[in-house]
């Protein structure tokens, strides 16, 4: 079964914990401490396999998780760094935050590997936090937590040229017709359920078509399997509309083309800026090749720069000279892969709900960390007056200290942060 379009839940690894530890020594009775810090979690990476088509390795399993690090040991001992998660996807997935729509990642193009979610560093052990004021220290850095999100991947098939119109007007006909694809084909529809791809040879050069299924009216509001084939359309250069000339299935064709156009517009308006041409199809059971519904459709749409050709995809009349005019509106369009540009990013947005937290140790300290915090103290050199004076301010600012006084903070208590001890004074 043809699958484009799958929801899953990821997770990077979380950083291993740094280790408290002290050396025990004959002949040293206090040793200084020797706790090593964590492992670096595995990060969740999406790469391309040229040899998928679809999206099935996601319909049977939703969660995938990459390596934790391992916690640091004593004697300076480092832990192991987690395995990272290697997800392999065809060529033109998408990849978009599950909740919001928006897109993280587009692996098209040159793109053909991506670090969506990078693992928790790991945490300092407690030798990294000795002073000359605090020379035992009893604290190592936990690892950072792992970022878990809920995905979605869809698969926009990529194709130079994709044929449009209502079932049984033709299209896997043409389609098997002018390139090695060998659709299903049945005179009855949605014979076509999925898009088929295939390979027009010139000597100077090929392009490929994509079948997209048969549209009806409502698709882009979802109805019927709209949505599951408009995204199809999107990557594609230029556009065939085919349509029924010989009036075999009692539609009118300058009709159908409109709704299709209208579909195409409500779901992307972009999309009618692609170049296209009409494929009147079906001109072998015609008497002469031509009738009214041609020269109908010429005079209603060639005025505005779109070609009308008289086609049957039965005998090959009319074929060749259609392909030569794609082959042209190709030439004339941009040749890079269009690619979707990121919109989201997990790692900001996972954060942003954790600014920081506030716990009680054991000796009754008040221990802040957060992200910021951590940075804010990576690179201020609080024992300066002026950079902790600029450290006060950020806690400040960061809603920090009003949050501690909600939970109790009193004159005198000590605040601890990564291994630093304040006094609070008021």
């Amino acid at each position: 079964m043809f699958t484009d379009r799958a929801t899953i839940i990821i997770k990077s690894g979380k950083g291993g914990d740094g280790h408290v530890s002290f050396r025990r020594e004959k002949y040293v009775p206090n040793g200084g401490p020797d706790g090593g810090d964590g492992g670096k979690g595995g990060d969740v990476i999406f790469v391309v396999d040229e040899g998928m088509n679809t999206l099935s390795d996601y319909r049977h399993r939703r969660k995938f998780a990459a390596e934790p690090g391992e916690d640091g040991g004593k004697r300076n001992c480092h832990g192991k760094n987690g395995s990272d998660l290697i997800l392999k996807v065809p060529e033109g997935t998408i990849i978009k935050d599950a909740e919001s729509e928006k897109v993280i990642a587009d692996l098209s193009g040159e793109n053909r590997r991506v670090v969506l979610l990078r693992g928790g560093r790991g945490g300092m052990g407690n030798q990294h936090f000795a002073t000359a004021t605090m020379q035992a220290p009893k604290y190592a850095q936990p690892g950072k937590e792992a970022i878990e999100i809920e995905v979605l991947l869809e698969l926009k098939v990529i194709a130079d040229v994709g044929l449009v119109g209502f079932p049984n007007v033709g299209k896997s006909t043409f389609l098997s017709r002018v390139t090695n694809a060998q659709p299903k084909i049945a005179n009855y529809h949605f014979t076509t359920l999925q898009p088929n791809l295939g390979v027009v040879d010139f000597e100077d050069g090929g392009f490929v078509i994509a079948d997209i299924p048969g549209l009806i009216e409502g698709a882009s509001e979802g109805v019927g399997l709209g949505h599951e084939f408009l995204r199809h359309i999107e990557r594609t250069k230029v556009i065939v509309h085919i349509v029924d000339a010989a009036g075999t299935e009692g539609r009118d064709p300058v009709a159908d083309i409109h709704a299709i156009n209208r579909e195409l517009v409500a779901y992307n308006p972009k999309l009618l800026d692609k170049p296209w041409v009409i494929a009147a199809n079906k001109i072998d059971v015609i008497p002469g090749g031509e009738n009214e519904i041609t020269e109908i459709l010429r005079k209603e749409f060639e005025k505005d720069g779109v070609r009308v050709y008289p086609i049957s995809a039965v005998s090959g009349q009319g074929v060749r000279e259609l392909l030569f005019h794609v082959k042209e509106l190709l030439a004339q369009c941009p040749k890079e892969t269009f690619v979707y540009e990121a919109e989201f990013d997990p790692a900001l947005h996972f954060y942003k709900d954790q600014p920081y937290t506030i716990e009680r140790d054991s000796d009754g300290a008040y221990v802040v960390e957060g992200p910021k915090i951590e940075k804010m103290l990576g690179y201020t050199n609080i024992d300066s007056e002026k950079g902790f004076v600029f450290f006060q301010r950020f806690m400040k600012e960061q809603g920090i200290i009003d949050a501690l006084k909600e939970q109790g903070m009193a004159e005198g208590d000590t605040v601890r942060m990564y291994g630093c001890d304040f006094e609070y004074f008021d």
